[in-house]
């Protein structure tokens, strides 16, 4: 006879496991943030970074599709960040770049939103839940780290203790690093805002990530006893 909990762990361990659009997406966000580092010098390695952070976009918009309104806005910002990413490569503007920020910012929040509708939906615990609660963790992540390079581009000297230039590769893997270890709470403190504008948007991102973070488990755990009882 089958252990009741033998059968929920089995149930829970093929939950992680499995394939679709969710876990594509966090298969490329994964992949983005451990090639990143090795893709910022020359133009070649730049532009194969470029084409990541494009399908990142577009995947994104693909997979979070709810209203066929909602899924054109997703998709307009999506090849708008795209255009404006690849048009700031090209011809190296700073100013371009920055639109391309807010393009990418506005399309991973509208991203996020889809996709933290899907998790929270009524239903059981599917590997696409699970899949998709990570992916929107990270993409969280990501929007603070647009977030952060727009306001040191408009404030420079906004985060520290060293200069963040963006015309040097690195520089936005630093605020994407930083991001990380504050949703996360970490806090290494190699990089820390400088400028009380910086610190309130810290504190903003710091209760996000927490708060995604307690309703997410408290979702879940919700759902996962009364698949236990069927």
């Amino acid at each position: 006879m089958t252990n009741p909990q033998d059968k929920a762990d089995e149930d829970l361990a093929q939950g992680i496991m499995g394939k679709g659009p969710y876990t594509y997406l966090l298969l490329l966000l994964l992949g983005l943030i451990l090639l990143f580092p090795f893709l910022e010098e020359g133009i070649l390695a730049r532009t194969l970074l470029g084409i990541l952070f494009s399908i990142v976009l577009l995947v994104g918009a693909f997979t979070t599709r709810q209203t066929r309104r909602g899924f054109i806005l997703k998709l307009g910002l999506a090849l708008l960040g795209v255009g404006l990413q690849w048009t700031a490569l090209w011809a190296g503007s700073v100013a371009i770049l920055s639109l391309a920020g807010i393009a990418y910012t506005a399309s991973l929040a509208v991203s996020f939103s889809g996709v933290l509708f899907y998790i929270l939906q009524r239903g059981p615990i599917t590997p696409g839940k699970l899949h998709g609660a990570l992916a929107g963790y990270i993409m969280l992540a990501f929007v603070w780290s647009f977030v952060y390079a727009l306001v040191e581009i408009s404030s420079a000297g906004s985060f520290g203790p060293d200069h963040l230039d963006f015309a040097q590769p690195g520089t936005f893997f630093k605020l994407i690093y930083f991001s990380l270890t504050t949703l996360t709470t970490t806090g290494y403190g190699d990089i820390i805002p400088l400028t009380n504008h910086a610190r309130s948007l810290v504190m903003v991102e710091e209760f996000s990530g927490v708060f995604y973070v307690g309703v997410v488990i408290a979702r879940f755990a919700g759902l996962y006893p009364s698949n236990q009882a069927k």
